[in-house]
């Protein structure tokens, strides 16, 4: 297994002449050339065509629960994000949503009580569905509530620069949130420093770069265990097409994960990532495995309210003779072997396996800027 270092300027051991001899090493071992495919299009292709749906035909996803866990943990992540921006007093704050998606977010920025939002994203239809929604919700507003401010942005953020389209020129961020994007940007050096770029040249001394993403160490861990080249389980699949080797820029895997997300990614190396995040002043502040920050989070009564309220675990056994979101053998044994301890009240909260395996591939970042 070879998962490539880098040394303090960025570049790997031994130079261009290594990086030439593997590259001339690697062309004539494929006897067929791969064509370079520009990926952006195929990731906005998949989102456009993506299907809004509503909260009853989500409630009979088999990934319900784990898509609720995944809102739980970001709900937490952006609210003790926004307590620390408050906490050095700033009353009105400024957030960049780069990779909006169709707004899932907007609730988590209104609960928070910012000023201003920017939501970017590549996929056209996308970003009109998060204007839609903001307008909704603007309408639907209390009469003495004030919803902040918003611009929309249609644009590949690995590609284009954010702050030419801004409509306040002078625009500085508190805040850059990008929940399960940046992995798109690894493709190359370039579409991952302009991809940085955009989170962090307009962000205020202070600010945040906050995120996830999934972990490339876990993901050639279980490809490595693999005795082919993809592993998953009955609600998601990872492929690679070889393994041994992991270039950093553009490693690429396809991931699938139920009806929601069938696109190619790339592996972020994240000692990589950091090192790179340097050259705009950022320093990394936390980095944490889903399930380490979820470890540690539940430990608070209020966020274990809040994962009640958004039901981010599945009930076990479920109450009234409903039905378990799997019925397939073994999803629930952890789960079995608590309700059978003592003194433990039923039903317990729980995720199937398939949904904690998907849910753990993932980790929480955070970066800071420096004054």
């Amino acid at each position: 297994m070879e998962l490539q270092s880098v040394n303090d300027e960025g570049e790997s051991p031994g130079g261009q002449k290594a990086g030439k001899k593997r590259k001339h090493e690697q062309e004539e071992a494929s006897p067929i050339k791969k064509l370079v495919t520009d990926h952006s299009e195929k990731v906005a292709s998949h989102y456009n065509s993506l299907q809004e749906v509503g909260l009853a035909a989500r409630s009979q996803s088999r990934i319900f629960f784990m898509r609720n866990f995944n809102n739980w943990l970001k709900s937490v992540l952006i609210g003790e994000i926004l307590e620390h921006v408050r906490g050095s007093g700033s009353r009105r704050v400024s957030v960049l949503d780069l990779g909006c998606g169709k707004g899932g977010d907007l609730l988590k920025w209104r609960r928070g009580g910012i000023s201003h939002l920017v939501c970017a994203d590549i996929a056209a239809v996308s970003v009109e569905q998060c204007q839609s929604r903001y307008d909704d919700m603007t309408r639907k507003s209390h009469i003495n509530e004030k919803i902040f401010s918003a611009q929309f942005i249609t644009a590949d953020c690995t590609k284009e620069v954010l702050s030419e389209k801004l409509d306040d020129p002078e625009l500085m961020f508190d805040i850059c949130s990008c929940q399960f994007v940046y992995h798109y940007s690894f493709e190359s050096e370039q579409k991952a420093d302009m991809m940085l770029r955009n989170a962090c040249e307009r962000l205020k001394p202070g600010g945040f770069f906050i995120g996830t993403t999934p972990d490339a160490f876990e993901l050639v861990k279980r490809l490595e265990a693999s005795d082919s080249l993809s592993f998953g389980n009955e609600v998601f699949k990872v492929s690679f097409q070889s393994k041994g080797f992991y270039p950093l820029f553009g490693c690429q895997y396809h991931f699938t994960l139920e009806d929601v997300v069938n696109v190619p990614e790339f592996l972020v190396y994240f000692p990589l990532f950091e090192h790179m995040a340097k050259r705009y002043n950022m320093r990394l502040v936390l980095k944490q495995r889903f399930s380490e920050f979820f470890e540690e989070k539940v430990k608070k009564e209020h966020h274990r309210s809040l994962m009640m309220k958004m039901m981010a675990l599945e009930p076990f056994p479920t109450e009234d003779g409903g039905r378990q979101a799997t019925e397939s053998t073994g999803e629930y044994c952890y789960a079995k072997e608590q309700c059978g301890r003592a003194g433990v009240k039923l039903p317990v909260g729980t995720l199937s396996r398939s949904e904690w395996e998907a849910a753990s591939i993932y980790l929480v970042f955070v970066f800071q800027k420096m004054s």
